[in-house]
């Protein structure tokens, strides 16, 4: 299942499925601070695109040190269909600067694609896994987001937010429909 929305140059798709069997030129993952991918949509992407993207991970980290709230860190994509993993890490739910930073995580993402002149970037429901953040709450924040970064948009076309499950998909389409017009 698939619904679009144009904003300006910007085509933004929903669709159910699984992010790391997406066309996109970057995939972004839900990550934590130590970019350890253990589980939820980490771990499915180091499964599928080999273990390589572990070992760069750890080797950013070890670099750079951990990656902040709200921060990005990138990582090429192994044996995924993707030509880079951009690593975003989203707050856990409760925080009381959470939605800012949940904000900051996505707008990260987009802006790291743009720096890397892709045009196509598949975004997960960051922190609403082990992290507990609301379906409904990402949604309107990512919508706002999204609605914010369109006109500034530059190599970037195309977004894809994929979402994991039919109430999650369900959800992001209400709040899409209610606030991407």
């Amino acid at each position: 299942m698939t619904l679009q929305f144009s904003l300006g140059r910007l085509t933004i798709e929903l669709v159910e499925g699984d992010i790391t069997e997406l066309e996109a030129d970057a995939i972004v993952n839900a990550a934590n601070e130590y970019l350890k991918h253990g589980g939820g949509v980490a771990a499915a992407i180091v499964r599928k695109g080999g273990f390589a993207i572990q070992g760069e991970s750890d080797r950013y980290v070890r670099e750079h040190g951990p990656v902040p709230v709200g921060g990005v860190a990138v990582t090429g994509a192994g044996r995924l269909k993707a030509r880079y993993v951009i690593h975003a890490v989203g707050p856990r739910y409760g925080d009381p600067q959470g939605d800012e930073k949940l904000a900051s995580a996505i707008r990260n993402s987009l802006l790291k694609a743009e720096e890397l002149g892709l045009e196509s970037i598949a975004l997960p429901a960051i922190s609403t896994g082990v992290f507990g953040y609301p379906y409904e709450r990402c949604a309107s924040i990512m919508a706002r987001v999204l609605k914010e970064f369109a006109p500034s948009a530059k190599s970037l076309k195309r977004v894809v937010v994929c979402l994991y499950g039919r109430e999650a998909y369900e959800t992001f389409r209400r709040v899409f429909e209610e606030e991407m017009h």
